[in-house]
């Protein structure tokens, strides 16, 4: 058996190094286009298309200059709806295809479907995109994230469909615990044996991570309260894009009671994962396998070695009533107070269950760590960095849970003591090491503890508190001013590099911090950039490819997703694993295959290498992890994206 990379080396942006990982790839700037010099050009577009309102910019890539060009934006019948002249050269992307132009088209405002022809030296004409009002471009997109959450289900519960056939992890609802293991430094691998506790809990359900099997609270939590802020926020887009029972509020409850599942609060012992990436070289480990999930609970029969993909292993957080790692308290609190305020008028004994763990998770925050935060095992895997602002997000949202009313009796605290911490962790952060140096993802939840903090203070009214909203929106703003600077070294207007780790879910975040600016200020400002870099992952760049599966006409279709690769098809047909964003470009692809995976492409052809620029590359294998991965949290900005756009906020 070959083994594989450890498939889940996801690096944040580097604040101070840029981390840049090389398997085995060269760095490829460019190829020449057309094969022996033949000019070439692409027309790049929003494939999931363009709302009404929002502003409107495709892009003409050409291997020489497009002097005198024009385009016309044509119906589908072939008639023209609107004529100009290409836009500015915005710069060159590689040696290849060193001319980059706007084609901007925002006086068309009627609903159709549309392609866009350029007609000047090098001809090109587009895929087709529809203009329609923000539901009718984003709510199938919004439905397809709903899709993905449901694939990767754990547990019983699954949702029967093409590419799931059987619940799995049965096992793991008799779960023994264990202590978190010593590893050695660069290989991933653990030290010796596991040492158990002697204490089985049932860790099953919740989510796989992504396309392997582990179940993280790193990823959960921050995936749940992402979900449960746009449940709350948008009820109209959330409910629409599902029917009950198979719904997002079925999805949000499933993230939540998994979460209360890692939490025993008559001990207030917090665990924080399941399942074991990376083995000792004694016992088969989830990487070293590919397979379907439902395989595991029989795996090996009794063969001692592959113990731990039957008996899945759950990892403790710390000793009973002992500090929690603040990353970890922050989001808890954060999403499972949101729990509270969604729930409460459904099910107010499982909203009281949320917001009493969430309390009480909080109150055990460690607000003076040392050494390695506590993600998963082994931490490069997740190598977080930034805490003062899920703490500033935990508090926030226990705040606005306690504010709302209703909430049991013997908590500790009030709203206003919570509003207080908030704005306490929110100055800490914009006074911290790493303000503004990151914007929405997993590794920095800012962009939606300012917002909501913001929105907090507003409706609370109370003074002398450490931050003012006007300092939350100048560290907003700070944020968007460093994404607008990135974008002006990038022909397409990228905020966010294309050679560096989560391409897909920074694109989607920006976009959200966008929309959130000028819904507190009024400020639209940056509301065109946030249209630009949310179609950036939808096919308005260099490799003409939506970054999230399904939505669009052309998308990767080789995931390194073990359910996908063995269920799904291989070329873009049904089924597929709609509604995965994947990991996007990166500086140099990875390579690793295992007994079982299906080889893809099938012919072996890279057919976007005459694309890769800038320093980045894609490649559209299953064995690229760092390209065509998908995950929990890569996807869950997204959502909010998505449903931000349908609410016609820009």
């Amino acid at each position: 058996m070959t083994r594989l990379p450890e498939r889940r080396h996801r690096l944040p942006i580097d604040r101070s190094r840029l981390v840049v990982l090389v398997l085995g790839a060269l760095l490829v700037t460019g190829a020449k286009p057309g094969g022996g010099g033949t000019p070439s050009a692409f027309v790049r577009v929003n494939q999931v298309g363009y709302p009404t309102a929002a502003s409107k910019r495709a892009y003409l890539m050409a291997s020489a200059v497009e002097t005198g060009a024009t385009f016309s934006v044509k119906r589908s019948d072939g008639t023209v709806a609107l004529q100009a002249a290409i836009g500015a050269d915005l710069g060159s992307w590689s040696s290849g295809y060193a001319h980059v132009y706007a084609l901007d088209f925002n006086a068309l405002t009627a609903a159709g479907t549309y392609s866009i022809v350029v007609t000047g030296p090098i001809a090109a004409t587009s895929p087709s995109f529809t203009i329609a009002d923000g539901s009718a471009v984003y709510g199938g997109a919004l439905r397809n994230s709903l899709d993905f959450y449901q694939v990767q289900r754990d547990g019983p519960a699954y949702v029967p469909s093409a590419l799931r056939h059987a619940g799995a992890h049965l096992n793991d609802a008799s779960a023994m615990t264990y202590l978190t293991p010593n590893y050695n430094a660069g290989t991933g691998s653990f030290r010796g044996d596991l040492t158990p506790l002697g204490t089985r809990i049932d860790a099953s359900g919740g989510w796989a991570d992504a396309g392997d099997y582990l179940k993280f609270l790193q990823t959960t939590n921050y995936t749940e309260g992402m979900l449960l802020a746009g449940i709350r926020d948008f009820p109209t887009q959330f409910a629409a894009a599902g029917a009950a029972p198979a719904d997002f509020m079925a999805e949000a409850r499933l993230g939540a009671d998994w979460m209360l599942r890692m939490w025993d609060d008559p001990t207030r012992t917090l665990y924080y994962q399941v399942g074991i990436g990376s083995g000792n070289g004694k016992a088969i480990s989830d990487h070293d396998l590919w397979r379907l999930p439902e395989a595991d609970d029989t795996f090996g029969g009794s063969d001692p070695l592959y113990r731990y993909i039957r008996e899945r292993p759950v990892f403790r957080a710390a000793a009973p009533g002992s500090l929690i790692s603040p990353n970890l308290a922050g989001r808890n609190a954060a999403a499972l107070a949101e729990c509270y305020v969604v729930f409460k008028t459904t099910d107010k004994p499982f909203a009281d269950r949320c917001l009493t763990a969430a309390v009480h998770i909080f109150d055990l925050a460690n607000t003076a760590p040392s050494g390695d935060l506590l993600t998963v095992i082994p931490f490069s895997f997740y190598p977080e960095t930034e805490w003062r602002d899920d703490l500033e997000w935990g508090a926030t949202e226990l705040h606005l849970a306690l504010a709302s009313g209703g909430a049991p009796a013997g908590l500790g605290h009030d709203a206003t003591y919570y509003l207080q911490q908030a704005a306490t962790w929110a100055s800490a952060y914009i006074h911290g090491p790493e303000d503004a140096a990151d914007t929405l993802n997993l590794y920095d939840v800012s962009g939606i503890a300012h917002y909501d903090l913001d929105k907090a203070i507003g409706t609370a009214g109370l003074g002398g508190l450490a931050v003012t909203q006007t300092d939350l929106r100048a560290d907003m703003k700070k944020a968007l001013d460093r994404a607008q600077t990135q974008a002006a070294t990038d022909p397409f207007g990228f905020g966010f590099t294309w050679a560096a780790w989560d391409t897909t879910t920074h694109g989607a975040g920006l976009s959200v911090m966008a929309s959130e600016y000028a819904q507190l200020t009024g400020d639209a400002s940056y509301a065109a950039l946030g249209d630009r870099w949310l179609a950036n992952i939808l096919g308005a760049n260099a490799w003409g490819l939506s970054l999230i599966v399904g939505d669009g006409s052309t998308f990767p279709h080789c995931l390194q997703h073990q359910i996908a690769n063995i269920n799904g098809s291989l070329d873009g047909s049904s089924p597929v694993l709609a509604g995965a964003a994947v990991e996007g470009p990166n500086s140099a692809p990875t390579r690793g295959s295992l007994s079982g995976m299906r080889a893809c492409p099938t012919n072996g052809v890279d057919v976007y290498a005459k694309f890769n620029g800038h320093g980045a590359q894609f490649l559209d294998n299953v064995e690229s992890y760092d390209n065509t991965e998908p995950a929990l949290d890569l996807t869950a900005s997204s959502l909010l994206a998505f449903a931000r756009q349908e609410a016609g906020l820009h």
